[in-house]
């Protein structure tokens, strides 16, 4: 994914508001075949309806394939099989309408037609049906999950399990500099809400994200939804498995919990807020960021790495000296089973001979690491950062079902290091 700077307004516009506040960066994008690509799929991902009936559609066909006695008990009372399968095919409707409104709001965006209005005997260039992969639906249903957490009330707890100690640090730190505003990083910032929260308690914040199905919904929240609580989510209707009861299978949220253009509107303390869609090693390794930032707020974020070094060299860059590096996370690393290689393709595992140098690729750079806890923080210290805070077995869940019979959490590391004036590796 190129480096491709969008955006997103501190005053949330109305959909009215049209294509004046597009993203920037629209016309790299539709210009750069292989970004084109991508984006076409995360936006047919959204537009594939059909697809969630997969959820009922095979279930209905494993049901008759019961023997007739049974299947006919569980369509009686109390169990009502049936009429499940109705209930949640009205949930994923609804769900659906949530991606219909993100899609609507990017073809916008990106100046693009919308499919359903084309003559479907006639291919248009800019009709991007049929383009998802399968890990693209998947993708899209995980976003809608992940609304759940950043901006239903009911995620509140879990934010505050994550966000909250990012969110103490940075106000302790702020102290320090009573003149100013500090200015954060946020990368990997997903759907945008602990971007937008630091934003509200005066931080000028600035949130990176690589993911497209990202990038769509947390423009939507942030830039069109028409008003708070406007869409009911179903967060659970996907799966049938671990429920106590049926009432808690099809249990629903109102998303947005607060809408963030009347919240910010309200805030004359508020800071100033932007996204960048763009891989974070080539926008924020580049000279025109060096020493730019005061923190950094990594959350869920450093074991998105294929190679960590990369992305603390990219931080120590990126970060002025007594800057600040926050972490909240456990260490899932993200591309731990990929096969030797890039993360995104294949390509010789022989490393270059000590006299080559090549133009990092970003995250497709070659070669991956999974490290421990303990060395991550030894090699944070190599880094010429000192470790201020440390505390292991924080309890992060992450889109956690409360009512679930698995109740699955990460013990997550929370540490503070800050850059020191002058030290390298």
């Amino acid at each position: 994914m190129t480096a491709t700077p969008a955006p997103v307004p501190a005053s949330a516009p109305t959909p009215a508001d049209g294509p004046e506040n597009a993203w920037d960066g629209n016309e790299e994008t539709q210009n750069d075949p292989e970004e084109k690509r991508v984006l076409y799929q995360a936006l047919d991902s959204h537009y594939q309806k059909v697809a969630h009936y997969n959820t009922t559609h095979l279930r209905r066909q494993s049901f008759y394939a019961l023997p007739r006695a049974h299947w006919e008990l569980l369509a009686s009372p109390p169990f009502n099989y049936l009429d499940t399968l109705i209930a949640v095919d009205n949930a994923i409707d609804q769900n659906a309408e949530i991606s219909d409104a993100i899609l609507a709001s990017a073809l916008r965006s990106f100046s693009l037609p919308n499919p359903s209005s084309l003559d479907s005997k006639v291919k248009h260039p800019d009709d991007f049906r049929n383009t998802a992969t399968s890990s693209d639906l998947e993708k899209a249903r995980s976003t809608l999950r992940q609304l759940y957490r950043d901006w239903s009330a009911e995620g509140a707890a879990e934010r505050e399990s994550s966000y909250g100690p990012v969110i103490q640090a940075l106000t302790n730190e702020q102290t320090y500099h009573p003149t100013r505003k500090l200015r954060v990083l946020v990368p990997g910032a997903g759907l945008g809400r602990l971007v937008f929260d630091l934003c509200m308690l005066g931080f000028d914040v600035e949130g990176n994200e690589i993911s497209y199905h990202q990038l769509l919904a947390s423009a939507y929240i942030l830039n069109f939804c028409p008003e708070k609580e406007y869409h009911t989510l179903f967060p659970w209707v996907h799966s049938f498995s671990n429920h106590k009861t049926r009432a808690d299978h099809l249990s629903s949220v109102k998303i947005p919990d607060i809408h963030p253009g009347d919240e910010l509107q309200n805030n004359p303390d508020a800071g100033q807020m932007s996204m960048s869609a763009s891989d974070f090693l080539l926008l924020y390794g580049s000279r025109e960021r060096r020493e730019t930032f005061d923190a950094v707020a990594a959350v869920f974020f450093l074991d998105t790495a294929p190679n960590i070094i990369r992305y603390l060299e990219v931080i120590s860059s990126c970060l002025r000296p007594g800057g600040l590096l926050i972490n909240m996370g456990p260490l899932l690393w993200h591309f731990e089973n990929n096969p030797p290689g890039t993360p995104s393709s294949t390509s010789s595992p022989s490393p270059p001979s000590s006299t080559t140098y090549l133009p990092s690729q970003g995250i497709a750079d070659p070669g991956s690491v999974e490290l421990t806890n303990s060395e991550v923080l030894a090699l944070v210290q190599r880094f010429g950062f000192s470790i201020v805070t440390h505390y292991t077995d924080v309890p992060a869940p992450y889109i956690l079902d409360r009512s679930s019979m698995l109740q699955n959490s990460y013990l997550a590391s929370f540490w503070v290091a800050r850059k020191d004036a002058v030290g390298m590796v």
